[in-house]
């Protein structure tokens, strides 16, 4: 299935649920606030300068829900991003190894007043009775998002731990994302919002695992190069300069 059917599609079942709640173009632009002008554009399949936030406005107007599906050799895809987020969890866990009083469990699910979701890291530090949600991001894609997830995780924080036996008095968020250059890119790009809502970095992070005492937001990132289920990843070979071969020789971790 190529781009332009997929557009095609959307520009379709736009029109189609405009049509059938009896809007003209310019109610629909009313209710989204997307000109009259645009939503013509869309509807006729030309959508080569649209933004996706643009098309989600639509779509909430008319009380649908947009999906984006890429795919890629089949269900290969999602082997390949489970794959990657199964490599950060590993790596993110391992760095908790070494550090006394923590308390880590992995895929947390929860359900509390209706609020369902599952988090990918918990850690809860008894002699501060601090609790920690980690998100682990391997592409950073939805920024805004990404803030109102871990808003509403750190929120219920207190009572997820109740139910695990831990006593929080604190909850924090740390975001962990894979290190690359298309997610420092990514981070840059909204770093106004990201930065407001997770404040702290890496070096930050290092001195509170160590002395948990006030709540933290913070944001960054780990490199999985060396970690231990790297080597499932399927990789693109390329020849590599001497200097670069000895970098790679060096372990490294980055948070």
């Amino acid at each position: 299935m190529d781009a332009r059917v997929v557009h095609t599609k959307v520009g379709l079942a736009l029109r189609t649920l405009r049509l059938r709640r009896g809007w003209r173009q310019v109610d629909l632009a009313r209710a989204s606030g997307i000109s009259r002008w645009r939503i013509g554009r869309i509807e006729r399949d030309r959508v080569s300068r649209t933004t996706v936030g643009a098309l989600e406005a639509l779509a909430r107007a008319l009380d649908a829900d947009l999906e984006l599906t890429v795919r890629w050799n089949g269900a290969q895809l999602d082997r390949l991003i489970n794959r990657r987020h199964a490599v950060l969890h590993e790596a993110a866990a391992r760095l908790f190894e070494q550090l006394p009083g923590w308390e880590i469990a992995a895929e947390v699910s929860f359900s509390i007043y209706g609020e369902r979701g599952i988090i990918d890291l918990v850690g809860y530090h008894a002699a501060s009775a601090a609790l920690l949600i980690i998100e682990l991001k391997t592409e950073l894609v939805d920024p805004q998002e990404l803030v109102g997830s871990v808003d509403r995780k750190v929120r219920l924080g207190a009572r997820i731990a109740r139910e695990r036996g831990w006593q929080a008095r604190t909850v924090s968020g740390w975001v962990i994302c894979t290190e690359g250059r298309t997610n420092r890119r990514h981070v840059d790009s909204f770093s106004g919002l990201l930065r407001s809502a997770f404040p702290a970095d890496g070096h930050a992070m290092r001195a509170w695992l160590a002395s948990p005492r006030q709540p933290i937001r913070a944001l960054s990132f780990l490199s999985i190069e060396h970690a231990p289920l790297r080597d499932q990843l399927p990789v693109q070979r390329r020849r590599a300069s001497p200097a670069r071969n000895a970098a790679a020789a060096t372990p490294r971790t980055v948070i």
